[in-house]
C-alpha cells in the first residue's frame, strides 16, 4: 500500500523523461517566439505590481474601473519621468563610454605590470581578465531594456486588459477546472505567493536604487541615476544581483577618483545592501519561497538566453512562479524539490512521508 502511495506521488522514471521532454519543447517554443512573449511577460510583472494597489483602491468602493485608470495615470508619469532621465543617461553614457573603457584598460595594464615578476605578462592577464567589459555589459543591458521598453504603448495596452480581467479570473477557473474545490487553492497561494514577493521585492529594490543613487551623487560620480536604476533592477537576483550592479560603479569611481574612494564605495554597497536585504527584506519576506543558490545562477542564465536583458531581471519571479506551478502538481512536485534548496526538499520528503504512513 505504502509503495503504491509513494508512486502516485513521485513518478517513473519513463514520466519524467516525458515530464522534461515537455518542458523542453516548452522552453523552445518560447525562445522562437521571444519578440512576441517579452513584452507579454514584462506587462504580468507589471499588472502584478499594479494589481495591489488597484485592488486596495477597491476596497475604499471606487469603482474597478475607475481604480485601474488611477493606477495606470500614476503609472505613466512615473514611467515617463523615469525613463527620460534614464534615456538620457544612456545616450550620455554609450557616447562617454570609449573613453572610460579606453582609461580602464590604462590602468589595468598598469596594475597588471606588477605581475611581470612573476612571469605574467599584461598582455596575457588583459586577455584573461578584461575589466571594461563590465562597462559594456552595463549599457547593453540597459539599452536592451530601453529597447523593449519602446513597445511601451502595447504593454500598456496589456497592462490594463490584464487587471481588467483580474477580478473575474477566479470566476473564469471555477468555471473551466474539472475540480475547482481542491485546484483553486493552489492557483490562490500561487497568486498571493508571487504578488507578495514582487510587492516586497520591488519595494526594497525601489529603496536600494534610491540609497545607490544619493550615495554616487553625494561623492561625484558621473550617471548616479543610472547606476541606481541598475541596481534597483538587478536587486531581483538575489546574492549575486547586487554584485553585479555594483561592479560598473566601482569601476567608474576607479577611474574618477582612485582605489581609496573605490574601497569607500565598496563599503557603501555592502552596506546598503546587508541592510536591505538581510534586514528589512527578512523581516517582511519571512521564510521565503525557496530557491537554491545554484538554480538562481543557473536561472539567470537559462532565462538570459531565453529572453534577452529582460529574463535577466525577471529570472526569479519566473522560476518561483514555475516552483510553486510544480508543486500544485504531485506528479511534477519532484520538480519543485529540485529547485529548492537541500533543507526545504529535505523537510518536504518528511512531511510527505509521515502523511504516507499516516
Amino acid at each position: 500500500m505504502e509503495k503504491s502511495q509513494k508512486n502516485a506521488t513521485y513518478p517513473t522514471t519513463s514520466n519524467r523523461l516525458v515530464t522534461l521532454a515537455a518542458l523542453i519543447v516548452v522552453a523552445a517554443g518560447i525562445k522562437a517566439a521571444e519578440q512576441l512573449v517579452v513584452p507579454f511577460v514584462l506587462s504580468i510583472f507589471i499588472a502584478t505590481i499594479a494589481a495591489t494597489p488597484v485592488f486596495w483602491l477597491n476596497r475604499f468602493r471606487i469603482p474597478v474601473a475607475a481604480a485601474i485608470a488611477i493606477v495606470v495615470v500614476a503609472m505613466v508619469f512615473v514611467l515617463l519621468g523615469v525613463g527620460a532621465l534614464v534615456t538620457e543617461a544612456v545616450n550620455d553614457f554609450s557616447l562617454l563610454r570609449p573613453q572610460y573603457e579606453v582609461k580602464l584598460r590604462d590602468f589595468s595594464s598598469e596594475l597588471f605590470k606588477t605581475l611581470e615578476p612573476l612571469n605574467i605578462s599584461a598582455e596575457q592577464m588583459n586577455s584573461l581578465f578584461d575589466p571594461a567589459y563590465a562597462l559594456q555589459l552595463a549599457g547593453t543591458t540597459l539599452q536592451g531594456v530601453g529597447t523593449v521598453l519602446s513597445n511601451s504603448f502595447l504593454i500598456l495596452l496589456t497592462v490594463i486588459f490584464i487587471l481588467a480581467e483580474a477580478s473575474s479570473f477566479p470566476r473564469k477557473l471555477h468555471n473551466v477546472l474539472d475540480s475547482p474545490s481542491s485546484s483553486i487553492p493552489h492557483f490562490s497561494r500561487f497568486a498571493e505567493s508571487i504578488n507578495r514577493y514582487i510587492a516586497i521585492k520591488t519595494t526594497v529594490s525601489v529603496a536600494t536604487g534610491v540609497l545607490v543613487s544619493i550615495m554616487l551623487w553625494a561623492i561625484g560620480i558621473d550617471f548616479a541615476i543610472l547606476w541606481g536604476v541598475l541596481a534597483f533592477m538587478l536587486n531581483y537576483i538575489p546574492s549575486i544581483g547586487s554584485l553585479i550592479a555594483a561592479i560598473p560603479a566601482l569601476l567608474l569611481t576607479l577611474i574618477q577618483l582612485g582605489p581609496t574612494a573605490t574601497l569607500g564605495v565598496a563599503g557603501g554597497y555592502a552596506l546598503i545592501n546587508i541592510i536591505m536585504g538581510n534586514v528589512i527584506e527578512p523581516k517582511y519576506m519571512g521564510k521565503g519561497l525557496g530557491l537554491s543558490t545554484l538554480v538562481v545562477f543557473l536561472s539567470l542564465v537559462f532565462w538570459g538566453w531565453m529572453l534577452g536583458p529582460v529574463g535577466m531581471l525577471l529570472s526569479v519571479p519566473l522560476t518561483i512562479s514555475a516552483k510553486v506551478a510544480m508543486e500544485a502538481s504531485t506528479s511534477n512536485i519532484w520538480i519543485a524539490h529540485l529547485l529548492g534548496p537541500a533543507e526545504s526538499s529535505a523537510i518536504d520528503k518528511n512531511q510527505e512521508s509521515e502523511e504516507t504512513n499516516v
